[in-house]
C-alpha cells in the first residue's frame, strides 16, 4: 500500500537507522513513527486498523496503538514495505499445527540488534565461549534461535563453542578445555535439552571452581516440546540449580514473530531489550489496559526491530509487570490457545522461548 507522497524505502531505512542509534528516552516517539509507517505501508495491518475503525492520525500514545493478533503470522504475509524477502523464520509448533512465519528482508539488521541487546545485559560476546544445547532446533534450517546463536558463536571468535544435540561427552570435553582459558562460559539450552543432559547422570563438579568464580552462565530458552511433563518454571530452575550446582538459571524470552529479545538473570523477571517494550491487556478485553504492577494480563509486545513486518503484536502469553513498568514476568498462556512447540507453558509458571513463541 504505497503512498504517492511517501517513499517507503527511505522511510524504512531512516527508521532502522534511528532504532540502531536509539536511547531509552527515544522509545515512545520512535514507536509512534514506526506505527504511522506500518499503518500506511503494511497492507494487512492497514486493513486490520480499518476494520477497527482506527483513525491513524489520532494515535498519540503507546496505549492507543492497536496490536496485531499473533495468529495472523500463521496464514498471512505480514510485511511493511516491499523489500525482497530473503528467507523466513518459522516456528516449529507441534504436530498438526500451522507454523508461524516471519519474513526476513534484512538479516544483518536483526543480527546487529540481537547482539546489541545481549551485550547490553551481559557484556561483549568475545568474553564468552558459547555452547548451544539445542536439540530439535538444529533439525530445522528456519529456526530464528539457531540463526541468532550461530551469529553469536561466530562473533565470539571462540574455537571451542558450538552447537550440540546430545553429544554430552564431546560437550563436557570442550567445556573443560574452555575452563582452562580466561573467558566466561555461556551455556544456552532449550529446557528439555538441559533436563535430558542432567538426567543422563552428568557429574557437574568439573566446573565447580568456575561457578564460584562467576564464570558460568546457564540460560534456558523455554520449551518442553511435548517431550516431558510440564513443570513450573520455579521447579525447573530449582531442579537444574541443584543438579548443575549453579546459583541461578537465566532465561531468554523471544519468539519467531519478534526480532528483539528479553533476558532474565534469575527468577524469571525479564528485562526487555532497548528496542522492545511489553504492555498488558485485560484478559477479557483486548482493548483494555493493565498497568498495575503484579496484576495478570495478556502480553502485548512492541518490537521496533520488526520494521519490515509489524512492531505491534498481541501474543497469547499471560504476564505481569514489575513496579518499574518495564520488567515483566511470563505466567502462562490464554485458555484454549494453541500450545507453542517450543514452549508448552502452564499458567503461573513458564516462560516463552525464542521460537515459540523464540524459534
Amino acid at each position: 500500500m504505497q503512498s504517492g507522497n511517501e517513499d517507503w524505502e527511505s522511510l524504512s531505512l531512516s527508521l532502522k537507522n534511528r532504532v540502531s542509534q536509539m536511547k531509552d528516552a527515544d522509545f515512545e516517539n520512535l514507536a509512534l513513527d514506526v506505527f504511522r509507517y506500518q499503518a500506511t505501508h503494511n497492507p494487512l495491518y492497514h486493513i486490520y486498523l480499518g476494520l477497527l475503525g482506527v483513525d491513524i492520525n489520532s494515535i498519540s500514545s503507546l496505549a492507543e496503538i492497536p496490536f496485531l493478533p499473533i495468529e495472523l503470522f500463521k496464514n498471512h504475509l505480514v510485511q511493511s514495505g516491499f523489500a525482497p524477502i530473503l528467507f523466513q523464520f518459522e516456528s516449529s509448533g507441534t504436530t498438526g499445527q500451522i507454523p508461524s512465519k516471519h519474513i526476513v528482508c534484512d538479516p544483518e539488521f536483526y543480527q546487529v540488534q540481537a547482539k546489541r541487546i545481549f551485550e547490553a545485559n551481559y557484556g561483549s560476546l568475545t568474553d564468552y565461549h558459547i555452547f548451544a544445547l539445542l536439540p530439535s532446533y538444529l533439525e530445522r534450517s528456519s529456526s530464528s534461535l539457531v540463526f541468532m546463536m550461530d551469529y553469536f558463536i561466530k562473533q565470539s571468535g571462540s574455537e571451542l563453542g558450538g552447537f550440540y544435540l546430545n553429544q554430552y561427552e564431546f560437550l563436557v570435553e570442550n567445556l573443560k578445555a574452555a575452563l582452562q582459558t580466561d573467558r566466561k562460559i555461556w551455556l544456552m539450552g532449550v529446557t528439555f535439552g538441559l533436563l535430558d543432559w542432567v538426567d543422563a547422570g552428568q557429574d557437574f563438579t568439573f566446573w565447580k571452581d568456575a561457578v564460584e568464580a562467576g564464570r558460568i552462565m546457564v540460560m534456558e530458552t523455554g520449551g518442553m516440546k511435548g517431550r516431558r511433563e510440564e513443570w513450573l518454571r520455579e521447579e525447573v530452575h530449582a531442579f537444574l540449580q541443584a543438579k548443575m550446582q549453579v546459583p541461578q538459571i537465566a532465561s531468554e524470552y523471544g519468539m519467531t514473530e519478534l526480532f528483539s529479545q528479553a533476558y532474565a538473570d534469575k527468577d524469571g523477571v525479564f528485562t526487555p531489550g532497548i528496542s522492545m517494550r511489553v504492555l498488558l491487556r485485560e484478559v477479557n478485553d483486548p482493548f483494555g489496559q493493565v498497568t498495575q504492577a503484579g496484576r495478570v494480563g495478556g502480553i502485548k509486545v512492541i518490537d521496533l526491530a520488526n520494521i519490515d513486518s509489524c512492531s505491534f503484536i498481541e501474543t497469547k502469553d499471560l504476564g505481569s509487570l514489575e513496579a518499574d513498568g518495564i520488567r515483566f514476568k511470563v505466567l502462562g498462556r490464554f485458555d484454549n490457545s494453541e500450545q507453542r512447540g517450543c514452549n508448552l507453558m502452564l499458567a503461573q509458571g513458564w516462560g516463552t522461548s525464542q521460537e515459540e513463541p523464540s524459534s
